[in-house]
């Protein structure tokens, strides 16, 4: 036995170049449909936990899809906003109460989530460090955006601009980090939490300058009217907030007419949201009220009918690559057709030669197997988050 190991090995180092590369072809295609398979399935748990976490979500009239997976997910913009008044609508009718979301802006590829308090409480979220945005400026990093971008309690984050020419004046806010969350393994690691009034700061509907009723601001003002003052463009604003000059922030106009990418509705119950659904559709044609159970579910379908389509194409390109390595292996046997006859001269038995030429056949098979179990392995525990990091890259 030892001697037909010690054959089998001197062969496998000869021909390793062959070898190897059926190793990673039978490793490839028995792989890929079952890492296909437990990615979908996995993502769509994911994605299914989620809206069932969040029923209601209320936007703007649109795309369904879009702002669930903005209001979810926080990966897409709302195309059109709503109001900050529509909170008070839907408080108003005692069916619910109302979570505002506002995800326009970004810091660093990571969204600046505009919401209350109310909303970590929701979810459930659980600080690390530090405590919950109270005031303006400040903001609370979901867990992978302080191990991202190494960032601690104290330490700062500035918003991004949305284009590098920014005619509007929008100017990068740099905002206080006063909390660190615990992983939720959710979307909301990947997400900057401040106070919505902070994200009209970040797109200048609200702002903070210097005293113009000292003397030292005499040069800035260009006339007098009672009790308003006209600026000229030479004042300074500001763009963070401290203690110092947080005072001197303000919003021009009312806060009902400021924007929101959506809201999402508490309800006490299945019947009050029954009710609520049934009331939005009836009496509001500019705002909608989605169930986000049943359009995820809509999206998984057709993820669904495309994950099918790609496992067939792969399972037919296992096919031919087995009959490919079949046919190697019967075209190596008749080229060991020497060696087999040299064998039975020197007095090897006929089930030493069969298990001699059976051992290619056996190291591919085996080796092949155990790489795809390994590889099988890993995308159940790390292929979802992985495939998420490149997205996100």
């Amino acid at each position: 036995m030892n001697n037909i190991f010690y054959l089998s090995g001197q062969y496998i180092r000869y021909h390793k170049a062959k070898l190897l590369t059926l190793i990673f072809a039978i490793t490839l295609v028995t792989w890929l449909p079952i890492a296909i398979q437990s990615i979908v399935d996995q993502t769509a748990e994911q994605l299914l936990l989620r809206a069932d976490n969040t029923p209601l979500v209320i936007g703007a009239t649109g795309s369904p899809l879009e702002l669930s997976l903005g209001s979810l997910y926080f990966q897409t913009q709302a195309p059109t906003t709503l109001d900050y008044q529509e909170v008070s609508k839907l408080e108003d009718t005692g069916l619910a109460a109302a979570i505002p979301l506002y995800y326009r802006f970004s810091a660093q590829g990571h969204p600046i989530v505009g919401t209350s308090p109310d909303y970590l409480v929701y979810r459930q979220l659980q600080f690390a460090k530090g405590r919950p945005a109270v005031l303006l400026g400040e903001a609370v990093l979901g867990a992978n955006v302080a191990a991202e971008l190494q960032l601690d309690v104290g330490d700062f984050v500035i918003s991004s601009p949305e284009s590098v020419f920014d005619i509007a004046g929008i100017y990068p806010l740099k905002m206080a980090v006063v909390g660190i969350l615990k992983p939720a393994f959710s979307p909301d690691d990947q997400a900057i939490f401040v106070d919505v009034k902070t994200s009209w700061v970040i797109q200048g509907l609200g702002h903070g300058h210097q005293n113009l009723a000292t003397a030292d601001a005499a040069a800035q003002i260009l006339k007098k009217e009672d009790n308003n003052i006209v600026a000229n463009a030479s004042v300074r604003q500001y763009n963070e907030i401290t203690t110092d000059n947080i005072d001197s922030f303000h919003f021009h106009g009312s806060d009902t007419e400021r924007p929101l990418s959506a809201i999402i509705p508490i309800t006490k119950d299945s019947k009050s949201a029954a009710l609520l659904i049934g009331r939005y559709q009836q009496e509001r044609s500019d705002v909608q009220i989605v169930r986000s159970q049943r359009v995820i579910s809509e999206l998984l379908e057709t993820v669904f009918t495309v994950r099918n389509y790609i496992v067939i194409g792969i399972i037919l390109v296992a096919i031919a690559t087995g009959v490919i390595a079949l046919l190697v292996f019967l075209l190596s046997l008749r080229l060991r057709k020497g060696e087999r006859f040299t064998l039975s001269r020197i007095g090897a038995s006929r089930m030493q030669i069969r298990l001699l030429m059976a051992t290619e056949i056996i190291c591919v098979l085996f080796v092949s197997a155990c790489l795809a179990g390994l590889l099988i392995l890993a995308t159940e525990y790390y292929g979802v988050q992985l495939l998420q990091q490149l997205l996100v890259d």
